[in-house]
């Protein structure tokens, strides 16, 4: 029996939507191994949050403290790592979010844990539970056996279904001892970009433009505004500086795994691809009928943009 700690991720008074996805695969770890699933919420002011994720049908240990009021990974490491000793953890799993990025790290290196990372599926039988990663920018998958008595991992949202509330679970207090005063990084500002367009890891439709559009982002923008959609871009439209880095896919950027990708001006190099290849539909438009992006994509359409795109916005429109 191997009990599994799930670290979630909360902001702005909401928990993450990553979050639900790497309770899904901590449920299903835990019913490999036979172990409890917990789960660990930490912030400031967070009592509501912690019996929310209580509905999830795991243990919910809370660690409130105005030190924590900022997710600085330095601060939540030593906490998490108590937490999962507490429970007898012998997996620690987040979400292969920016914040699981930064904070799993810390915390493998206070377990002196192996970790493996963006971690897609498990294998393995009973308590010799191995991971499914992806290297060489998605082109190969390997499976990673950790060798140390405790495993830290962040797992690929888009690669796990978001978990639905079952049972109710505890929520306990969890001790913090975390002297502010210590730390050697503080928590400077955060400014957050504000859009009227969904999330783009979260966004059931994604539309991208890439080093075709020339710049010119706006067929891209007013389809996916038609289709109430995320904007999305490639690493040479963001290295321009045609667009704002947070529009970046890839294996440099977001991972993506909406139910319709559009890829606009994209010719389909590997590193983007990484970060897409995952979607249910994926349209490509280019007019380079050679372009790398139509051996993926489900529809092709060798075209020109600028008249394709605002032709789709059209039909679009005109279908309501």
């Amino acid at each position: 029996m191997a009990n599994v700690l799930i670290v979630a991720e909360q902001s702005g008074g909401a928990i993450r939507k990553a979050t639900l996805h790497a309770i899904s695969a901590g449920r299903e770890l835990a019913r490999r191994t036979g172990g409890e699933l917990q789960l660990a919420l930490l912030g400031k002011g967070i009592g509501a949050l912690a019996e929310e994720l209580a509905g999830y049908g795991a243990g919910v240990h809370a660690a409130d403290a105005a030190v924590l009021e900022h997710p600085l990974a330095e601060s939540y490491a030593p906490v998490v790592a108590e937490i999962a000793r507490a429970v007898q953890a012998t997996y620690v799993g987040a979400a292969a979010t920016a914040f699981g990025k930064d904070l799993l790290p810390r915390v493998a290196a206070r377990l002196e844990a192996g970790m493996a990372t963006e971690v897609l599926g498990f294998g393995g039988n009973g308590a010799e539970v191995t991971f499914r990663r992806p290297m060489w920018a998605g082109n190969v998958l390997a499976e990673v056996e950790i060798a140390t008595p405790m495993k830290v991992f962040t797992v690929r949202a888009t690669e796990f279904p978001a978990a639905a509330k079952e049972g109710k679970g505890a929520v306990r207090a969890a001790a913090v001892s975390v002297d502010a005063a210590a730390l050697r990084t503080r928590y400077a500002g955060f400014k957050e970009v504000k859009s009227a367009r969904p999330e783009l890891t979260e966004a059931r439709v994604v539309v991208a433009g890439g080093r075709g559009t020339k710049g010119d982002f706006k067929p891209i923008e007013t389809l996916a505004d038609e289709l109430n959609a995320a904007v999305g871009a490639s690493r040479a439209a963001v290295d321009a500086g045609w667009v704002p880095n947070d529009w970046q896919v890839g294996q440099t950027g977001k991972v993506v795994a909406p139910e319709l990708y559009v890829a606009a001006g994209i010719s389909g190099a590997i590193q983007h691809l990484a970060g897409m290849k995952g979607s249910k539909v994926i349209v490509a438009v280019n007019k380079d009928p050679d372009a790398p992006i139509f051996q993926l994509a489900d529809y092709g359409l060798v075209a020109d943009l600028f008249k394709a795109l605002p032709e789709l916005a059209g039909k679009v429109k005109g279908s309501r």
